[in-house]
This record gives C-alpha cells, structure tokens and sequence, in this order.
C-alpha cells in the first residue's frame, strides 16, 4: 500500500436513496494508532494509515484544522493519499468562530496587527484582530482547502460555536458575513447554546441558515443536559450529525440501544437531503471507529 496506490473506498450505507456517510472525527489519534490494535501495524506511516482507513469507512473529520489551519500542500497530500469519493469535512478554525485559539496559529505576517495590549495574551480571539485582518485569515484559511474542494473531496466545513455564543442580530450577522468569505466552499454552523432552538427563534435561525446556504450539525446531547436538545434538521443538501458521546468520559462506547433511535433520525434526514455525515468524536483509542462500525451495521440491518 503506497500513497499512489490507495485500498478501494469504503461503500456507505443508502437509505431512502441518500448515501449515509459514516466515519470518525480522527484517523491519526496517538491512542488509535499507538494504544489500540484496529490498525494492522503500530508502524504504518501517514499515507498507509489514512489509506486503510479509508478502505474501512468514507469519510473522516479532520479536528487539527480547529487549532491550526491547513496548508495546501497538506490539503494535496490528503487528496493523494485517499480514492475517488471519500471526503473530509474539515473543523474550522477557532479563531473564526470566536472561540479561543493558539497565538501561534495566526499567520506569522499578520502577528504584527493584534493589539498591541492584548500580544502577550496566551489565547487568541477575533476581536483582537481588525475586521479586515479577521477577513484575510477566513480567506487564507478557506484557500488551503482549495486543493480538497477542487477534487470534489471537501465535505463541509463545520463551525463550531462556542456555548456562550448566543442569538442576536450582531451573531447571525457574524454568521453570514464568514459565510461569505469562505464563498464556494460547502460550511456547516454547530451551535452549542440553546437559545438558538428556542421559541420563535428556532424558525428565525433555520431560515437563516437556508437563505444563507449554511449546514446544520445535529449534535447528539444527550449527556448535556444544560446544553441545546437534539434538534434534527437539514438546511442545505449535505445533513451532518455528530456524535459526541459522554464528555465526561473518554473514549465513550455507544450501545445499540443508544444508537438505534439515531438510525431512525438519520432516515428522516435522508428523506429531506442528498447525503447525511455521521462522524464520532469519542476520540480515544479505539472508540469512535468501533461506534462507526457499530452504527454502520445497525444502518445495514435497518
């Protein structure tokens, strides 16, 4: 196995005509690779391990993008290293969903345009930035993932908002405006504050979400009880689910019985859309591949 000579691609489940896309939200974990024996060897190099995996499932989240933005060259190595139709969605950068991010992920050129007051801070955040300076790091960060969208193997870009994050005109303004300048690249918005699901502000922020041709990430919150409900809905052709198991615990195992009431939300989101990811963040050793295969089967048996 080389990275000219990719395994074949994963089939993904069909149901009611929509492919369901099922992975995880990592495919180079230290614990999966390190502490787990799914792959076949500890000693498989990048261009391997990413070449079975994608012979097991047919699509995978990235989640280094959230602190680091993507080069193009990356970008490239991902589209060589993987066959015709598997596809990544991609985390955005936390730094364009106001939510905290490493000083040291700005682009060393633009350093210089933080304030000066706020350098020295050991996290970085939007508003410590000059909106056209924010501007050029939503189009950086966009033009990286040119090389993955070109090959017809970007997915979306999921945002993920932090919990504080909560509707108001200026947020949904913020929405649309990064909409724009990630222009031509498939996003999806993962909206942790509950207010956004509530009362008349339910319809308010999926309408939003249509005329502006954004995703939505269903979330399964089931464990958080203080956080949004699981709302499922599709808003673009592309319906994501996250699967996100315990926070509290590591590397959470989903049951069948867990997972079965999802097979049937996920059937109503193929009905109203073309496609439907469902990735799992439990991250830990083996955990969130043996909840994909899990789910996959139960997908097969439904």
């Amino acid at each position: 196995m080389t990275a000219l000579e990719p395994q074949l691609l994963a089939p993904s489940p069909t149901v009611h005509g929509a492919p369901v896309r099922v992975g995880a939200c990592s495919w180079a974990d230290r614990t999966l690779t390190k502490e787990s024996s799914w792959y076949p060897r500890k000693t498989m190099k990048a261009a391997e391990r990413i070449a079975y995996y994608a012979s097991r499932f047919g699509i995978v989240e990235v989640n280094s993008t959230e602190r680091f933005p993507a080069t193009p060259d990356l970008a490239r190595q991902w589209v060589d290293r993987t066959p015709d139709g598997f596809v990544f969605d991609v985390l955005g950068w936390a730094l364009l969903t106001h939510r905290a991010a490493l000083p040291d992920s700005l682009f060393a050129d633009l350093q210089e345009h933080v304030r000066i007051d706020l350098r020295d801070r050991q996290r970085r955040y939007a508003h410590h930035l000059p909106n056209d300076i924010f501007d050029e790091c939503a189009r950086r960060f966009g033009h990286a993932l040119l090389p993955l969208h070109d090959a017809g193997k970007l997915g979306t870009v999921v945002l993920r908002y932090p919990r504080w994050y909560r509707p108001s005109q200026r947020s949904m303004r913020q929405i649309v405006h990064l909409r724009q300048q990630l222009e031509g690249l498939p996003i999806s918005v993962e909206l942790h504050n509950h207010r956004w699901f509530e009362g008349e502000q339910c319809e308010t922020t999926f309408s939003l979400l249509e005329e502006a041709n954004i995703g939505f990430v269903c979330q399964d919150w089931r464990f958080e009880q203080k956080s949004a409900p699981a709302v499922v809905a599709a808003t673009t052709g592309t319906a994501v689910v996250r699967m996100r198991g315990d926070a509290a615990q590591w590397g959470y195992r989903y049951t069948k019985n867990e997972l079965l009431p999802w097979v049937d939300r996920v059937a109503t989101l193929a009905d109203s859309c073309d496609e439907v990811h469902v990735l799992f963040d439990t991250c830990h050793r083996d955990a969130a591949v043996g909840n994909a295969e899990l789910f996959v089967s139960l997908l097969l048996k439904a």
